[in-house]
């Protein structure tokens, strides 16, 4: 039986309260809030998250639509739009308009049980069902200066359960920062009469950072995979590094997204099988609040890439232990890395030197870039029924540059062992199913 999802028109969700006096609003004239060094490299960039609840809520759609109002009143930058500074030709102020935030409800005719969010239909690259439980308000890869900063869709299923779908504007907030938004929506939807703790939107001590180079690529043609890494797999990894720690006498561990880090990124160098001496560039997000002292409550971008470079060759036949030691020596590095940047105003790579378009795009399709959405807040959110089984993150595979992972919440296997679960972009069609493969042979 085919699940259909029937949607409601949008309609505006505007803050339940007037907005704050601009002089009380914001860190500078007019009613606007500058983005900071860390949020101009994600401005104009779309994200979505989708958390989906199994225990029912009443009336969840409106529950959580009176709730959004409410969140609004002290997140009021959230309900505001992008415009342009002082020098009109850049987006990196949040004018606070009270605009609103868009919100759709939506009914689907199957229980959670029996769906499977990221089946696609032959020929596709498109996941049907979790584009059907997002109201994408962009129609291309960039947000518009004229689209809400936060769109919500929440799809209650026919068991009770429902799915919170939330698409943002990655320039007002990283992925910790809407959880927390999030968590004070959840905490408004059962009753409290204001949220937990304090959000702040402008932290004026927070470092300057250069100004990102922008360049845009062509989509590389990828597509969409929902997959799992066995908890016996992270476990046997950790404890073989662990192993070989101890007989340095280091005594070092191995987290959780080290050892699916590992995994992603070896099996999938191996499935594409390119060239072994190009460079197979691992690169992942870290939150950086504790290293740069950022206010809590603070929910703007704070986060910065980090790169671990070796080639394909050695990474397709090195021992996980040694890839794990590398994404470490790069975590490492994250307090010299913020002071150099800010230090100088260039992180000493803006340079490219041009190259043949056909070879770009080859070792562009030789990275793989991570994030993690595991313990920043989404497992925590509580609309009235309970925390998230699963979190889930969308990429439009039409649009995507780079191939992409993002780990996220555990989810439970046939037979109740649990796993953590990927939502994959960093594959084309023709090499998927050696992928698949190589994490079967892995686990």
């Amino acid at each position: 039986m085919e699940v259909v999802v029937k949607r409601s028109p949008s309609t505006v969700v505007r803050p339940a309260e007037p907005e704050p006096e601009p002089a009380a609003a914001t860190n500078g004239a007019g009613g606007t809030i500058k983005l900071s060094s860390f949020d101009r490299v994600c401005a104009m960039t779309p994200i979505t998250a989708l958390l989906v609840f199994e225990h029912p809520i009443r009336e969840a759609a409106e529950t959580l639509k009176g709730a959004l109002s409410r969140a609004l009143v002290p997140y009021y930058p959230l309900s505001g739009r992008l415009v342009a500074g002082p020098d009109e030709v850049h987006m990196d102020h949040i004018r606070c308009s009270g605009e609103g935030a868009e919100f759709v409800a939506a009914s689907a005719n199957r229980a959670l049980k029996d769906v499977e969010f990221f089946a696609r239909s032959p020929g596709t690259t498109t996941p049907q069902l979790v584009e059907e439980l997002i109201a994408i308000y962009h129609p291309a890869e960039r947000c518009g200066p004229a689209d809400p900063l936060l769109l919500m869709q929440v799809t209650e299923f026919s068991c009770g359960g429902f799915v919170v779908a939330v698409t943002w504007n990655h320039g007002v907030a990283d992925g910790v920062g809407m959880a927390q938004f999030l968590q004070a929506v959840g905490e408004l939807a059962r009753g409290s009469p204001s949220p937990s703790l304090a959000p702040v939107r402008w932290d004026e001590s927070l470092l300057s950072l250069p100004p990102p180079t922008v360049q845009s690529n062509k989509p590389l043609g990828l597509v969409c995979l929902d997959v799992t890494v066995p908890s016996s797999t992270i476990e046997r990894i950790r404890a073989e590094f662990h192993e070989r720690a101890n007989s340095n006498g280091r005594h070092r561990t191995c987290t959780e997204f080290e050892a699916v880090a590992t995994v992603l990124w070896q099996c999938r160098t191996r499935a594409i099988a390119s060239n072994p001496d190009f460079p197979a560039l691992l690169t992942f997000t870290a939150d950086v609040r504790r290293h740069v002292k950022a206010k809590d409550g603070y929910y703007g971008n704070c986060i910065v890439t980090l790169r671990v470079m070796a080639t394909a060759g050695t990474v397709a036949k090195a021992d996980v232990t040694d890839l794990i030691e590398m994404i470490k020596r790069a975590k490492d590095e994250v307090p010299d890395q913020l002071l150099a940047k800010n230090d100088d105003g260039c992180n000493g790579d803006d340079q490219q030197p041009a190259m043949d378009e056909k070879l770009l795009d080859e070792l562009r399709y030789n990275l793989l870039h991570l994030s993690t959405w595991r313990n920043i807040g989404f497992e925590k959110v509580d609309f009235g029924g309970g925390t998230p089984e699963r979190v889930m993150c969308y990429m439009q595979p039409s649009i995507q540059e780079w191939p992409y992972c993002v780990v996220s919440l555990p989810c439970k296997e046939k037979g109740g062992a649990s796993s953590v679960s990927v939502v994959s972009v960093c594959v084309k069609e023709e090499h998927a199913d050696a992928f698949l493969g190589e994490l079967a042979r892995f686990t």
